[in-house]
Parts: C-alpha cells; structure tokens; sequence
C-alpha cells in the first residue's frame, strides 16, 4: 500500500498535475479504500491548520506586498545604490545588499524576485548590464530572503517539525550573511573579468546621509523584528503583526505614500499567495498523517541509521536527496512530506534540529533556481523578458557560491548555532 500511494503522488506530479491534487488524491483514495470515514479528511486538513505559529505566514506575505505598493522597496534600493555602487561590480552589489535589506521585512525569496527584481533589472540594463546576467543575479541574490529573519519557510519548518521559531529564526542571521558575502565576492571576480560598471567616485557623506535618511524607517523594521524576540518582547506571529502595523505607520504618516488602493492590492495579493501556501499544508497534513500510519517516518529512519550514525555523514546523505528532492517540488511541499521523515532519524544521531532547519531550507531554496520546478527561474524570465535558457546559462557561476555556502553551514555547525545558544 505504501508504494501504491507513493507511486500515485510520483505518476501524477509527473503528468502535470498540480501539487496538491497530487498530493491530495492518493490520499482520499487511500482514506475511502481503507474504509475510514470520508469527514476524516476535512478533520485532519482544517486541524492542520490550527496552527498559531502559521498565523505570521500571511502578515509576512502581506507585509512584503505593502512594501512594494507603498513604495517602501524603491527607497531601500536608492539607499543601497548610494552605498555600495562604487564596490567592483556597481549594481550587481547593489543587487544583492538590497536584496538583504528587503529579507529582513519579507522573509519570502519570490517576493524579493517581484518586489525588487523590477527595480533591480531595469536599473542594472539602463547601465549596460545584460538582461539576463542581471535576472540571474536577482534570482541568486533572492535566496538569502528565506534564511534571514523574518522567514516563511523557517516559520513552517518550526510548525512541522515543533522547533524553537525564535532560535530558528536567529539562527539564520550568520548563514545569510555568509551567502551575501560569497555572492559579493563572486560578483567582484566577475567585475574584474568582464569590466562591469560601477559608480565613479564614493558618494560624499551628504549623499549617503540624504539616501539614508528616506530609509531609515524601513531599515529598523528588521532591527525592531530581531531585538523584540530576543528580549522576548513578542514571540514570531506577535512580531509579524507588529511589523504590520509598522510598515502601516511609517508608509501612511511618514512616506506619506500609502493609499486604500494600495492596502486592497496588497490583501488580495496576500490572499492569493496564502491560499497557495496553505491549501499544500492542509494537504501535506494528511498526506502526512497517513504515512505516519504505514509508519514510513519509522521505515525511513531505519535505512539511514543503518547507512551510517555518524551525523556528518547522514546530513550529506540528507543534502543530497534534499538537492534531488528541491528541483522537482516546491519548498512548502518538500518541507511539509520530507522534513518530518528525515529530521527523527537525523535528531537520534545527533544532528541539532535547528542546524538541520537551516541547511534543510538553505537547500531547499536552491531548488527555485534548478529547472525544471525552477520558481524563480520562470518569474525573472517574464522580469527580464530574456528566455530561461539564457537566465540558467548567467546563473552558472552564482551556483558556485551558493554551493559553497550549503557546504560551509553543513560542515561548520558552531556558524549556525552559536546566536541561539545565547538565548538557551
């Protein structure tokens, strides 16, 4: 039974199905064939839902359509233009700073491709960059957004798998900037070889301080986020909604920018986005619980422990299936089906379970960027207006740092947990 019903999710994603009737079918087949009443499958849907820590998914999502409605993206990237267009490689440093800036009030990668890859793309074209080396860049760039606070994907890894979201959320802090930092580098050696250009002089401090100052509020969103869970002010779904509320604020009385229409546009945005997200929970949720019932969590446990207990090894076993798993189903399903199979038999060897959400989500999000489930890869091309095959020929060096950075935070654990084990 266990491989008929596995072997129906893998027939239909194949033939084209949408992931959550693909998910979907084989369970309600598997729930009538077994002779368990068909209420069982709403109870356990509308259950999975009933989740505080989901709450903040939503606000996020909402939070990052605000900002772009209201304007609030395009004085964070003016700000990070004045800032570091003079480094080698002008605004494909831009490029990346900014992306890390938008992180910390989005916490979703496809937001930072539609919020700031419009900006990011014309602005990097109008100065001589190609099309399509800037789309790459933008999609690279985006990844940093689900590892830095606050992050969609970490808020429902913490959901799934019942770990600290505050410690998840810390934790992502040094991993993101150690992928800011190779990308930075990357771009750097890229600049040296193909004579990018860059910003003629370092602006005086009364051009960063007049770039600075429009910003500012929008650049304490993420320091207001941090500090509050730190101090325990207000746990995860409390500071999404309080970052609500900010960018409300500083949008309505400060930039004077935002209007009805806007906050319409926005929730509507939101509602689409969050119907997409949460019907693959609810979904998940029973495709889950009937795994759990055909014990394949325990089955999957059983032939990892027996290739190795050496928690090292078992995380590259997990990064590669993970590298395989991310290029065909999106993040949300991937960390709904395959995290709570994968982390008991990681967490019985010794793998620290916040260790293992970051490089499981870090990996996961490289898979926007691998065809043929690719996200980020479809919504840069109609950006850019460039082909895909163009966009995954400039992302082939970008690769390389990504990599790179899933390597280091595998490897080197104390990088990823020395932040939450001062809240412990």
């Amino acid at each position: 039974m266990t491989l008929l019903l596995l072997g129906s999710f893998t027939l239909l994603f194949l033939f084209g199905w949408p992931v959550v009737l693909a998910v979907m079918l084989p369970a309600i087949a598997y729930v009538l064939w077994n002779g368990f009443p068909l209420e069982l499958v709403g109870q356990r849907m509308v259950y999975a839902l009933d989740s505080f820590p989901l709450v903040a998914v939503p606000i996020f999502i909402f939070v990052g359509n605000l900002m772009n409605q209201a304007g609030i993206t395009e004085r964070i990237y003016r700000f990070s233009s004045t800032l570091v267009a003079r480094i080698h490689g002008g605004l494909a440093q831009v490029n990346i700073f900014a992306s890390l800036v938008f992180s910390g009030m989005s916490g979703a990668a496809l937001a930072d491709v539609g919020g700031l890859g419009r900006i990011e793309v014309k602005a990097m074209t109008s100065h001589g960059f190609k099309r399509e080396f800037a789309g790459a860049l933008t999609c690279a760039s985006a990844i940093v957004g689900p590892i830095f606070p606050p992050s969609i994907p970490l808020i429902i890894y913490g959901s799934v798998t019942n770990v600290s979201i505050v410690q998840l959320l810390i934790a992502g802090i040094v991993p993101a900037l150690i992928c800011v930092a190779m990308l930075m580098i990357t771009v750097a050696i890229l600049a040296w070889f193909r004579n990018f250009p860059r910003a003629e002089r370092w602006p005086s401090f009364r051009e960063l301080w007049d770039s600075f100052l429009p910003a500012l509020p929008a650049l304490l969103t993420p320091v207001l986020l941090i500090c509050g869970m730190l101090v325990g002010w207000f746990t995860p779904t409390e500071a999404a909604s309080i970052t609500v509320v900010y960018v409300i604020f500083i949008s309505a009385v400060i930039y004077r920018t935002l209007t009805w229409h806007h906050l319409l546009v926005s929730a509507y945005e939101t509602l689409k986005s969050t119907s997409a997200i949460l019907i693959i929970v609810s979904a998940a949720a029973l495709f889950g619980w009937i795994m759990a019932i055909e014990q394949i969590p325990q089955t999957v446990a059983r032939e990892l422990l027996s290739l190795s207990r050496d928690p090292l090894m078992l995380l590259l076993i997990v990064n590669l299936l993970l590298l395989v798993v991310g290029m065909f189903l999106d993040s949300t399903t991937a960390t709904l089906l395959v995290i709570p199979i994968i982390a008991g038999p990681l967490h019985m060897a010794g793998v620290d379970p916040v260790h293992l959400g970051i490089v499981a989500i870090f990996n996961l999000m490289l898979g926007l960027l691998t065809p043929p489930m690719g996200l980020a890869l479809f919504l840069i091309s109609d950006i850019a207006k460039v082909s895909m095959r163009a966009v995954l020929k400039e992302m082939i060096p970008f690769y390389i740092p990504l990599v790179g950075t899933l390597v280091i935070i595998t490897l080197f654990p104390e990088l990823t947990l020395w932040l939450p084990k001062m809240l412990r």
